[in-house]
């Protein structure tokens, strides 16, 4: 079976990258700019795993993330930070997030897809 993801990141190529990478390993990716359509498109398509910029224009990542978690439908699926800003409160902030990881950027195009792989149960 196809593993599903949502990629989320307001930077275009990072988003086609991180995009890309999962696509070869497999994966049918949705993409999202923000975090109000992340959240819609996981409602709406129910991926294995969410890969979400932190900085984004509409909210953090964390708070798209926390929201996710309120909801029923959406709360179990892996959440995986693909950040630059890994300064302490970032990653503080991010540990507060059930069910999730974190990945920083640049990341290492070879493993990627590999390191997201490993969150999804």
């Amino acid at each position: 079976m196809t593993k599903r993801a949502v990629v989320v990141d307001d930077n275009a190529n990072n988003l086609m990258l991180e995009k890309d990478l999962l696509e070869v390993a497999g994966f049918e990716i949705f993409v999202a700019e923000n975090g109000s359509d992340a959240i819609a498109i996981a409602r709406k398509e129910k991926p294995d795993i969410i890969v979400m910029d932190v900085r984004l224009p509409d909210m953090r990542g964390t708070e798209a993330a926390r929201i996710l978690r309120q909801d029923q439908e959406t709360r179990d699926i892996p959440i995986v930070f693909v950040t630059a800003s890994v300064m302490a409160e970032g990653k503080e902030e991010i540990k507060t997030i059930t069910d999730s990881g974190f990945i920083g950027k640049p990341i290492n195009t070879r493993t990627f897809a590999a390191e997201i792989s490993q969150f999804i149960k």
